[in-house]
This record gives structure tokens, sequence and C-alpha cells, in this order.
């Protein structure tokens, strides 16, 4: 599964995460690939999920095995590129990117697995669930274009508008929309901050809307959401972008790391390979950054004075 996306509000996306789409294996880390130097590089994605893992990994390299930690604002395909250069260490969250995979870590050898995160991940289409509750049959896709009006915008030209986050994610509703042939519009927010706030002036207004989300995701607990049906996955469905027409997979996120670091990274390697943990240990610190505003390094630190019993299973 391909995937794109995640969580925050504006000012903790300027924080340490970016959603645009410029090659950000030009970003290189004086850091990233120190052979013998007790210095490290993380890759950081678009979401605060992934900015989550960062900063607890952040956290638990620098207080308690003693490595410095750079880290690099990268986009999904740009982080396999930069992965792959040694111009980052670890990526901590891929939602599955099966063309990257081949070429860098069965062909090249150049990236190599770093185990399961311990989170999966959905994508899929969602309506506020107070909506659901007052037309229950909205949930089944093939009853969406009864409901056109409904999420009809000024950017949807005269369409249902299917909202999605930034450009830049992978996603496969146009095709969706096309092949289901339905009646809608997909109109981009711009960035996963700009939906979130779009989500939220909806939500307080009450107001109709069909979106592309994701979970795990902090934002369920304060905008209750439901999954729309699509056709079910079946293995292969998703195989040719163009003819999709099937729901998006259930998908255990995955670690990776670049290969020389991978064998000569150390106790900072061996950590990353056994960092794993749930989403809800994913969503607590996710809530912290994004809902109550703290610091990525603050939440990281509550997290981890909370959670000895789980983060001290890591330590090499």
């Amino acid at each position: 599964m391909r995937r794109t996306t995640i969580t925050a509000a504006v000012a903790v996306l300027t924080l340490a995460t970016g959603c645009g789409s410029a090659d950000m294996t030009k970003q290189a880390s004086p850091f990233a690939n120190a052979r013998g130097s007790k210095t490290v590089t993380l890759s950081v994605q678009s979401w605060v999920g992934a900015q989550s893992n960062v900063a607890v990994a952040q956290y638990i390299l620098e207080h308690k095995l003693g490595y410095r930690v750079d880290t690099v604002q990268v986009d999904e395909v740009p982080a396999w590129d930069a992965l792959s250069q040694g111009r980052v260490d670890a990526l901590l969250e891929d939602w599955g990117h099966p063309d990257q995979e081949k070429r860098y870590v069965t062909e090249k050898k150049t990236i190599t697995r770093g185990g399961d995160l311990g989170v999966t991940g959905h994508i899929g289409w969602f309506v506020p669930t107070y909506l659901a509750k007052q037309h229950p049959d909205i949930t089944d896709w093939r009853n969406l274009d009864k409901y056109t009006s409904l999420f009809r915008t000024p950017e949807s030209g005269g369409k249902g508008q299917l909202m999605d986050g930034s450009p830049s994610y992978v996603t496969n509703d146009k095709a969706l929309v096309k092949n289901l042939k339905l009646d809608y519009q997909v109109v981009f927010a711009g960035s996963e901050a700009a939906q979130i706030t779009q989500i939220k002036q909806f939500a307080k207004e009450k107001k109709p809307f069909l979106t592309y989300w994701y979970s795990p995701q902090w934002l369920f607990e304060k905008v209750p959401m439901t999954e729309v049906k699509l056709p079910p996955y079946k293995e292969g469905c998703d195989a040719d972008p163009a003819k999709v027409a099937c729901s998006y997979p259930h998908t255990p996120l995955q670690k990776y790391l670049n290969a020389d670091f991978a064998r000569s990274g150390g106790e900072a390697a061996a950590f990353l390979k056994k960092f794993r943990w749930t989403t809800e240990d994913q969503n607590e610190v996710s809530l912290m950054i994004a809902e109550q505003k703290l610091d990525p390094q603050e939440a990281a630190k509550k997290w981890v004075d909370s959670h000895p019993d789980v983060w001290k299973k890591w330590l090499p």
C-alpha cells in the first residue's frame, strides 16, 4: 500500500515536518552515515504520527544512549532516495512503497528492513459520525451519489467534494472516483494541517463532509468519524493505479534503515530495530504535540517518563 498523510497543526508542521513536493534528498545532513561517531540522522515525514515516532526515538537516543540526533524533513518517496544514499540513516514509518522496496531493498541492497513499527495503518473515506447517524446508508459507497448535493463546495465544480490533504500524498482517490463512476471531485486542502483545520471547522458547524483520512490519527478523538465502505480490498486490486476500484488495505507500518548504518550503526541501529510501540502509544504522543501544542521533545519526555516498561525493552 502506498500512502502519504497524517496529522498536525500548522505550528507543529513548521517545527519538524515538511509537506512540500520538493526533493528533500538535497538536504543532506552532516551527521548521516557518519561511521564511528555517535550521531544519527532520522527522516521526518509530514504527519504527526511519524513525528511522534521520531521525537521519542530522538529523546531516548540522546538522553539514554548518548547520541547526537539530527532530523531531516523528507516527503515519502524522496525519503527512500535519501535513505539509499545515506543522507538519512533511518525511516521509522513507511506505509508501503513496493516500487522503492524492490529497487533499494531487493535489487540495490542499499536499504534494509528495520522491522514492524507495531502500528497498523489504514486509509479510507470518512464522514462525520453525526452525519452517518442522520443518514445511515451514506456509509456505503453505492449510496454516495444520493447525497452529492450535501457535499458540494465552490471548489468542487457542481459535484460533491471529496477532500484530500496534500497533493504530494499518494492516494487512489481520483481513480476511485472515476472507476466507481461517482459524481465527486477530489479537492486538495493543500496540507494535512489545512485539512485538519477544515475538518474541525465543518465539525464545529455540524456541516456534512466527505474526506480521505487515516488511522492511527489523534483527530478521531476530537472529531468522531465513520468510514464509508468501499469495494473490499483484495490482494493486487491496487496494482494498477489507473484501474483501482477497491478500498485501501490495512498495512502494518514498517521501519527501514540505510544498509551501511544497519551494519555499522552500533547501539543506535540496534535500538531502532527494536523500537516498536502501539497505536495507543503513538496517539498519546501525537495528541500532546498536535492538540496540546507541546514541543515534540517535551511530549517525548512525558511519554518516556511514564512508560519505562515499554522503552527499556528497546535498549540494546
